[in-house]
């Protein structure tokens, strides 16, 4: 896996909305079995409603070697930035694109002149609770708590620039 040196975090467009959907089940399948049927869809949504997603906030996607390696998506909520839709594939965790990823996120919502950041996660993704929580995000008591019967917790951040 590149370096995250080598990584380029990049805007995607509706043409890379087919391989978002790819690298979003990819990233997920290992865990299906801990999601319901609806939880899981709703996590690895198709390419048509990666583009819909486009529509409500800016997609990014991490590439390296003409390869997307992982995606993350932001949606202003009020007034703070909901993260959603983030996955690495699997062979590409560890090596940055996570947190490049959420910094895109954090760099965006600063220039917009949001003070915090949010996401929802499941309990079972311990790599990614890991990355959120050294990327500085704290568990709260209130927000998302149920995805289709998957359980869920709600994680935020206060930024600024």
């Amino acid at each position: 896996m590149p370096p995250a040196t080598q990584i380029e975090i990049l805007r995607a467009g509706p043409e890379d909305a087919a391989e978002i959907a790819t690298v979003l089940h990819d990233s997920f399948v290992e865990f299906k079995a801990l999601y319901t049927e609806a939880g899981f869809a709703a996590t690895t949504p198709n390419a048509e409603l990666v583009i819909a997603r486009m529509e409500e906030g800016p997609v990014w996607i991490a590439v390296a070697d003409q390869a997307i390696l992982g995606t993350v998506a932001a949606v202003i909520k009020g007034s703070s930035v909901y993260v959603r839709g983030m996955g690495v594939l699997p062979a590409a965790r560890g090596s940055g694109t996570g947190s490049r990823l959420l910094q895109q996120v954090e760099t965006w919502a600063i220039s917009k002149g949001y003070a915090r950041l949010f996401l929802s996660t499941t309990p079972f993704l311990n790599s990614a609770i890991r990355l959120y929580e050294r990327s500085g995000f704290r568990r709260t008591e209130h927000g998302f708590h149920d995805l289709f019967g998957t359980s869920l917790f709600t994680m935020e951040k206060t930024i600024s620039d």
